[in-house]
């Protein structure tokens, strides 16, 4: 094993101790609004932090250091777009979703256009969520590959199983709690760890500033160049940034869910923008922690050379930080990406169960059975996302830029069809489908006969929804309504 025997016996207390926490909640368990929507009697500031947590994931503490360590800080200008994101989802959709008891985004979609709209959008989701779910438990088992010296197989079986038992058990009432803790964990964490590295360079912070312009402008954030394909400059990451958050955070169940759990609008609304502060901060924290490890291992080389960006930062904890910060951070990555993982898998049962199963083979609304059923689901896709991430090992490109590749093909004509729900009248569920399987089509002939970046993947996919979408209900009669 990598870790030495007091800073592994901390990562077990870890592991142990959340999934106790998140069990606990099991007695509280009595409806599907109860294991769905935690009764919605959350706290608007414990689902900002669990909004923040869901987002991040283990991906941004092993990957966003990595772009940095590779690049530079450009990937700044694509939070930009998040931030907007949450003002118009914020206002614009959340209104809609609190007009009636609403347990999924889908059942929006059902409202104003029927149920075969609600299906094709709850599908995509489906699809796209357990895709880019298991890329996510691919990266939690680097760093358990890293800590424990496993395969992949073992790795990924450990933090699944433990991630199952509390999501089985405690709903989404367990999930947000043992986010806010885990966030707590892994924030504090990684803030250490830069603090260590910082004080382990002879020249500190003069040091990073002087490799970083050597290295070609490290630390710059901004690049007003135009091009189609690079993600990372001020316009790609503006537009694409705000579009593939308003889909993230307004059609995606993993983010709308945690929204619906609020006790009202407006809560709900201070819960989404107050997170967008927290991201914003988060990610300028570890794009500096893989720009200070940049100079780090400039000075101090790995023994071994790094084959992926994604190692730098794991490794950095496991060889060189003291007795007991290293179990602390190992703790703390694992902790962003247990909590990812749980959020994924009750959103995935909650979608699963309510605009699948129920609606389709069981209209006796039982609660109990309902119950019996939603946890069934959870352990299904526990095994769908295990084995996902089998698959996922095998490719080399940066795991986060994998998933968020993954996430934006579909986006655009999830928000696409929202939009036109949301902001026009004359819209027909088959001109919304039309518009919706003409961006998918269009997006399939983009990647693979054009080099535009994925930054404008949802930008060009809801524009073509929405477009296409608005014309083709203008020559196919009835207008879409809410019933």
């Amino acid at each position: 094993m990598a870790l030495r025997p007091i800073d592994l016996g901390l990562v077990l207390a870890y592991l142990a101790g959340i999934t106790w926490l998140g069990a606990r909640f099991r007695k509280e368990q009595r409806t599907l609004a109860d294991y769905f929507l935690g009764g919605r009697r959350l706290p608007w500031w414990a689902l900002a932090l669990s909004v923040v947590s869901a987002e991040t994931s283990v991906l941004t503490i092993i990957s966003t250091p990595g772009i940095a360590y590779r690049s530079n800080f450009a990937f700044l200008q694509l939070v930009l777009g998040y931030l907007v994101a949450r003002v118009v989802v914020s206002f614009v959709l959340i209104p809609r979703y609190f007009r009636g008891q609403l347990f999924t985004a889908y059942q929006f979609v059902e409202r104003r256009f029927g149920r075969g709209l609600k299906l094709f959008t709850a599908a995509l989701f489906l699809i796209t969520r357990a895709l880019a779910e298991g890329v996510r438990v691919f990266a939690i088992s680097i760093v358990v590959q890293v800590i424990f010296r496993t395969g992949v197989l073992t790795a990924v079986a450990v933090i699944v199983a433990l991630t199952l038992f509390y999501t089985f058990e405690g709903g989404l009432a367990g999930v947000i709690w043992t986010d806010v803790v885990q966030l707590t964990i892994y924030v504090a964490g990684t803030a250490i760890a830069l603090v260590v590295a910082l004080h382990a360079l002879p020249g500190g912070w003069r040091q990073v500033q002087e490799v970083a312009e050597l290295a070609g402008g490290k630390l710059r954030v901004f690049d007003f160049r135009f091009n189609l394909h690079e993600p990372y400059l001020f316009w790609s990451g503006l537009i694409g940034g705000t579009f593939l958050t308003s889909a993230s955070h307004g059609t995606d169940q993993l983010i709308v869910q945690r929204l619906l759990a609020a006790r009202n609008v407006r809560q709900s609304q201070a819960a989404l923008l107050s997170s967008g502060v927290v991201i914003l901060g988060q990610f300028a924290l570890f794009l500096l922690v893989g720009a200070v490890l940049f100079a780090y291992y400039g000075q101090f080389p790995p023994a071994t050379s790094f084959t992926r960006p994604d190692q730098v930062f794991p490794t950095f904890v496991v060889t060189r930080l003291p007795a007991g910060l290293a179990g602390l951070l190992a703790a703390a990555i694992l902790a962003a990406g247990m909590a990812n993982l749980s959020a994924a898998l009750n959103a995935l049962a909650s979608s699963s169960v309510v605009d699948f199963y129920r609606p389709i083979m069981d209209r006796t609304g039982d609660e109990g059975h309902s119950l019996i059923v939603s946890r069934a689901f959870t352990l299904m896709w526990g095994a769908v996302l295990i084995a996902i991430a089998l698959g996922a090992a095998h490719f080399h490109q940066s795991v986060l830029e994998l998933a968020l590749t993954i996430a934006s093909v579909p986006y655009g004509s999830m928000l696409g069809i929202f939009l036109l729900g949301a902001l026009t009248q004359r819209t027909t569920p088959a001109g919304a489908l039309m518009g919706a399987v003409s961006a998918l089509l269009a997006l399939a002939a983009v990647i693979l006969w054009t080099p535009v970046a994925w930054t404008w993947y949802v930008p060009i996919g809801t524009t073509v929804t929405f477009a296409v979408g608005y014309a083709a209900s203008l020559f196919t009669g009835r207008t879409g309504s809410e019933h």
